[in-house]
């Protein structure tokens, strides 16, 4: 096999393509051939030993990824040789083949892209669990998505336009917020434009009819954080899901008192393993969703394997809108 190995999380310069033994699944595990694998932000963390998550080193990156199950081992029952499956682990993507636990692998049904496999769990599951589980969104209300360009963006506005809510795709230029709109924000926010706090909170105070969002999804944080939290609705969520933008903002207390407003946390990945049956049910939605073409990640471009360090350069450079996806080829 051949992968892509991080010897000292230094930076995505010290990432190299190696050739390794291929391993063997042991009891409980499967081996996956990587069809596909896509980046995400925190891809880009981790080799830079920025991430909550610090895997020891050698590792390979690549936290998610599709292809087939090539070898299962002792125990496995709920997974043949031949089965599609996409997974996400933290690591191990970005490599012609995997070994994963057989419990953290989404059976596929036949027809699903490899693409869009590869670009799926992450960032479906985050805003699901975001908007429907933790915000209870209901049909009707408003959702303010910051970063609607991006994966876990362009997601939720998808997922809250299924769950019946109006949404305003805020984004950081024209074609970002075209894009939102594509994918079915009823009005976007160019806060290039409205880049004053003031004038930010005008603008959505004219999208909102002075009601302001009930719902603000934030994979963003940075300085966008406080005036949009002032702007929430009577009763406003909140949701906390990363920080692309860079630092962690910091919001006074009165804010969600004098609102009557929640601030509330997004983290999928210890949902999913601390509630791994309500995760696999809703995964199972998802994956029935996106079946009927009610939802389709958004892909920016897709590069080979060997393309690593472009792929990386781009998300960098605040380049990417949607997901960016390597394939292995035959």
């Amino acid at each position: 096999m051949h992968a892509w190995i991080c010897e000292q999380p230094t930076g995505p310069e010290a990432v190299v393509w190696c050739e390794r033994p291929t391993p063997e699944p042991g009891p409980g595990e499967v081996r996956v051939a990587i069809a596909a694998a896509s980046l995400n932000y925190p891809d880009w963390l981790i080799v830079q030993n920025r991430y909550q998550f610090k895997p020891t080193p050698p590792f390979v990156p690549g936290s998610e990824f599709a292809g087939v199950v090539d070898a299962v081992g002792e125990g496995v029952t709920t997974l043949r040789v031949g089965q599609p499956v996409a997974c996400l682990l933290g690591t191990g993507g970005f490599a012609t083949h995997a070994i994963a636990p057989a419990q953290r692998c989404v059976p596929l049904p036949a027809g699903f892209d490899w693409i869009d496999a590869a670009a799926f769990v992450m960032t479906y599951a985050t805003s699901y669990h975001a908007l429907i589980d933790r915000a209870g969104l209901r049909p009707g209300e408003t959702v303010l998505v910051l970063g609607a360009a991006g994966g876990v963006g362009s997601a939720a506005v998808q997922i809250a336009k299924q769950a019946g809510a109006r949404v305003i795709g805020a984004a950081s230029s024209a074609d970002k917020c075209a894009l939102a709109q594509a994918q079915g924000a009823d009005a976007t926010l160019n806060y290039a434009e409205h880049t004053a706090a003031g004038s930010f909170r005008d603008e959505l105070k004219r999208l909102t009819d002075g009601h302001g969002p009930d719902v603000i999804v934030d994979p963003v944080g940075g300085d966008l954080a406080e005036p949009a939290f002032r702007s929430i609705a009577w009763r406003g969520r909140y949701l906390v899901i990363g920080f692309a933008a860079g630092p962690i903002p910091s919001l006074p207390l009165n804010l969600p008192l004098l609102k009557g407003a929640s601030i509330v946390g997004v983290f999928w990945g210890e949902f999913a393993r601390r509630e791994p049956q309500a995760n696999a049910a809703m995964l199972q939605t998802l994956v029935q969703w996106y079946m009927q073409g009610r939802i389709k990640p958004v892909i920016d471009d897709v590069l080979p394997m060997t393309a690593l360090p472009e792929a990386y350069a781009r998300l960098a450079q605040r380049q990417v809108r949607g997901k960016l996806v390597l394939r292995n080829t035959a």
